[in-house]
C-alpha cells in the first residue's frame, strides 16, 4: 500500500468519525448548546460593535467636511487623508469663506456638517456658538498663537495677501510696478485694479481688516474708511473669492488683482505674464482653521478627520501650498516656488479684533461699496 492510499483512508476513516459526531450533538442538546457558546466566545467583541469599526481597524463610516481650502489643493490633501484613514468616507464641499458661514448659520438646527476644515480662523472665532471645543489629537504641538485655547478652532497654515501684477498690462498702459497699497490710489491705476469682497472672501476680510488697523481703526480712527474710498475710485469689481482676482489679472482683463501669495505664484508657474508682489505697507494674513460643529450627525469621525488634520502628513501636505504651516519644524515644500516666510513682511494682525468687529467692518464695507460687488 502506498501513501497516497494510505492518506486516502485516514482521510475516509477521519470523514467517518465526524460524521458520528455531528449525529450526536444533533441528538444531545446540551453538547449542542455548549458548542454554540464556545463558538460564540472565539468570536471578536468588535463584530457587534455598531459600525464603529471595520474589517483593519480604524474609525469608519461618513463625515461630512465643508471647506474654504482651494479645490486643487484640497483633492491633494485628501489622497493621505484616504490613504490614512482607510475606512472614512470623506464627503466635503467647497465654498468661500463667507459662503461657508452662511451655509453653517443657516443650517444651525439640523447642521449638516460634521467638520469645517481649512476656513479663517476670524470666521470660525466669530461663530464659536455653531461648534463643539474639541482639541485633536497632537493639539499640544500646536503654538498657542495659532489655536483658541479652549479648543473651538486649531489653525494648520497661514495664507497672506499680494498683488497679481500683469507686466504686458502694465506695458501696455505705460504703468509702474506698484509696490504697496498706497500705489493703488494713484489716479493712474483708474480701472486697473480688482480686489475680493471681504463678506464672501476671507482674503478680502484679511486685507480691510490689515488696512483698517494700519490707519489706526482701534484707535477711533476712520482713516482706513477715507483710504478704502480713495482705492474704490480705482476698482473695477470686487470678487466673491479670493483667487479670482489673481485668475482675472492673470488673463490680461486688469492689470492687478488683490489676491494671496500662493495663487499669484501658481499664475506665474503656469506662465502668465505676472509678478508676485506683497505690499509695502506689510501684508495682512490669515489663519486657515479647522473645528467640530455642533450637534454634529458624524462625532467619532468627525474627530478622526480632525485628528488627521494636524498630524505631521497633513501638515507635510499642506506646506506643498503654503508659505506657512502651524506645527514646528516644517517648513515649506511648496513646489512653485515662493520666498521663505522670513522674507515676507507681515503686518501685525489682531484676529481677536478682527473676529469680534466682522459683522461691523462687513456691513459698513456693503453699505459704502456694494456698487461694485460682483452678484453670486
Amino acid at each position: 500500500m502506498n501513501i497516497c492510499e494510505i492518506k486516502y483512508l485516514l482521510s475516509l476513516a477521519l470523514m467517518v468519525e465526524l460524521f458520528k459526531l455531528i449525529r450526536r450533538v444533533l441528538m444531545n442538546r446540551k453538547i449542542l448548546v455548549v458548542l454554540i457558546v464556545a463558538v460564540l466566545m472565539l468570536i471578536p467583541l468588535s463584530v457587534f460593535a455598531n459600525g464603529s469599526k471595520e474589517s483593519g481597524g480604524g474609525p469608519s463610516g461618513d463625515v461630512v467636511v465643508y471647506t474654504a481650502l482651494e479645490e486643487d489643493e484640497t483633492a491633494d490633501y485628501l489622497e493621505i487623508a484616504k490613504k490614512e484613514l482607510p475606512n472614512l468616507n470623506i464627503k466635503w464641499v467647497r465654498y468661500s469663506t463667507g459662503e461657508l458661514a452662511a451655509k453653517i448659520i443657516a443650517e444651525k438646527n439640523n447642521p449638516q456638517a460634521d467638520v469645517v476644515w481649512g476656513s479663517a480662523a476670524t470666521s470660525i472665532a466669530s461663530l464659536t456658538d455653531l461648534f463643539e471645543p474639541y482639541k485633536a489629537k497632537g493639539w499640544d504641538k500646536i503654538p498657542a498663537e495659532f489655536k483658541d485655547p479652549d479648543g473651538y478652532w486649531t489653525a494648520v497654515d497661514m495664507y497672506v495677501a499680494a498683488f497679481c501684477v500683469n507686466t504686458d498690462v502694465l506695458k501696455k498702459k505705460g504703468l509702474d510696478m506698484p509696490k504697496s497699497w498706497a500705489d493703488l490710489t494713484k489716479p493712474e491705476y483708474k480701472g486697473q485694479v480688482i480686489m475680493p469682497n471681504p463678506g464672501s472672501s476671507g482674503t478680502g476680510y484679511l486685507q480691510v481688516a490689515s488696512i483698517l488697523l494700519w490707519k489706526g481703526i482701534k484707535n477711533g480712527s476712520n482713516d482706513g474708511w477715507d483710504f478704502l474710498q480713495q482705492l474704490h475710485k480705482n476698482i473695477v469689481e470686487y470678487t466673491n473669492s479670493g483667487s479670482a482676482p489673481a485668475k482675472i489679472a492673470s488673463k490680461g482683463e486688469i492689470a492687478v488683482g488683490a489676491s494671496f501669495g500662493y495663487r499669484v505664484a501658481k499664475q506665474k508657474d503656469s506662465g502668465y505674464p505676472v509678478e508676485l508682489v506683497f505690499p509695502a505697507e506689510g501684508s495682512g494674513y490669515e489663519l486657515e482653521a479647522n473645528a467640530l460643529m455642533k450637534n454634529a450627525k458624524h462625532t467619532e469621525a468627525a474627530k478622526a478627520f480632525l485628528d488627521w488634520a494636524i498630524s505631521k502628513s497633513a501638515m507635510e501636505g499642506y506646506s506643498k501650498y503654503k508659505l506657512m504651516v502651524t506645527l514646528p519644524g516644517i517648513e515649506s515644500q511648496s513646489e512653485i516656488p515662493l520666498p521663505a516666510s522670513k522674507d515676507v513682511k507681515l503686518f501685525p494682525m489682531d484676529f481677536d479684533w478682527a473676529a469680534k468687529n466682522k459683522s461691523m467692518v462687513v456691513d459698513k464695507w456693503t453699505s459704502l461699496f456694494q456698487d461694485k460687488t460682483k452678484p453670486e
